[in-house]
């Protein structure tokens, strides 16, 4: 059987040239990079080229580049840390309803501890409206962390108008760009951002490894590992060397290939809707039409159920999702399409679609039509049960 990978947003492949990368490191590379002999020297040449690439990829300085274990943690770093360091000034955050479940729950693991964090509404394409931010800001607001890309529907948010509104007021901005880095452009020349995180996994990258972009100049984070001084003394524990010169190597290949890739993606998410909105009945899709990822395809089919649609197209070989991987074994439905207003009927048929570098317009229109006839099938199965 041919196996077609439609859910880069949960992860991507390793890049053949990442992996090729790595594999010197871990059998010759193998000091720890604090060493001072020639071992340590060696790895802690290795983990600087990479954190020039890595800043690179996103237009920033070497130095603020921290390298961390993935996305989760980099997240619980910007808000746990800024928090805590800020707890002086003040105890109040604003977030948005519709984040990635390591923000909300590093949000809420700061409520137990005292502070007020208000979880903003979103509109029906799951967009924050920047006036709604910037009305939510008080004097006690230390740190507002909104997400740059929804993994579920790709809508992507007004960061250039937010961040500007919350910085101007002296609070620390962070964004989780875990979605969109590799995408989309992103410029931290441009962008006003203090914090932001993302991760090598979903970028082609080993899993194990992330970063958090520390602006210049943004006050000290409390550290969540304590510990040695690595990382500027920022983030202790050796760091994951051969991961690290990994990530080094995709990011020189997503700041290469971005606009390439971004345009190929985007010619077949347009071919993949097309196709579901012209052969499918019933078919609703989610998201800003325009101000989206451009691999990403959040979708509900009427009269079906997700969840048996996916492992339906699993047994075809074709590896979709439900919504974020993160989250896809709760019991409840999806908090993202929630807060859009979605019925949870909808969402109970929900599945998301996140195309990947190494796509192909036939292996999109093989899944378009499998999906079309297994989506029949079921019809006509619920039918016959008298459902319909």
């Amino acid at each position: 059987m041919d196996f077609i990978y439609l859910d880069h947003n949960a992860t991507t492949p390793l890049q053949p040239k990442a992996f090729e990368a790595m594999l010197p490191v871990m059998r010759d590379h193998f000091g720890n990079p604090s060493s001072t002999h020639f071992f340590g020297r060696t790895a802690r040449v290795r983990v600087d080229e990479a954190r020039e690439k890595v800043a690179e990829l996103v237009n920033a300085r070497a130095r603020e580049i921290v390298f961390t274990s993935g996305g989760t943690e980099s997240n619980n770093f910007a808000i746990v840390g800024t928090s805590l360091a800020l707890k002086k000034k003040g105890r109040h955050i604003l977030t948005s309803k519709v984040e990635h479940p390591s923000a909300l729950n590093a949000c809420r693991y700061l409520e137990k501890l005292g502070f007020e964090v208000e979880f903003l509404d979103v509109d029906g394409e799951g967009r924050i409206d920047p006036e709604l931010v910037e009305s939510a800001l008080r004097a006690d607001t230390v740190l507002v962390t909104i997400q740059h890309a929804n993994s579920e529907v790709g809508t992507l948010q007004d960061i250039d108008s937010i961040g500007r509104k919350v910085r101007e007021k002296g609070v620390v901005m962070h964004v989780d760009a875990v979605q969109s880095v590799g995408k989309v452009c992103v410029d931290l020349e441009t962008f006003p951002v203090d914090l932001l995180s993302f991760s090598a996994h979903k970028l082609y990258g080993p899993k194990g490894t992330g970063v958090l972009y520390i602006r210049r100049g943004t006050p000290s984070l409390d550290p969540l590992i304590h510990g040695g001084g690595q990382e500027i003394k920022r983030r202790a524990g050796t760091e994951n060397v051969p991961g690290i010169v990994g990530l080094g190597v995709v990011a020189e290949i997503a700041k290469r290939d971005l606009k390439k890739n971004s345009l190929r993606m985007d010619d077949l998410h347009k071919q993949l809707r097309r196709f579901l909105l012209d052969e499918i009945y019933g078919v609703e899709i989610y998201g800003h039409p325009r101000l989206r990822l451009p691999n990403t395809l959040g979708f509900s089919i009427i009269g079906v159920n997700g969840g048996d649609l996916l492992m339906a197209l699993d047994m075809e070989g074709i590896a979709v999702s439900t919504g974020s991987a993160c989250s896809s074994g709760s019991l409840f439905p999806s908090h993202v399409l929630t807060a859009m207003g979605v019925s949870e009927e909808k969402i109970n048929s929900s599945l998301r679609i996140s195309l990947g570098w190494g796509n192909n317009t036939e292996e999109v229109l093989l899944a378009g039509q499998t999906l079309k006839r297994l989506v029949g099938e079921m019809r006509k199965t619920v039918s016959k049960e008298g459902i319909l």
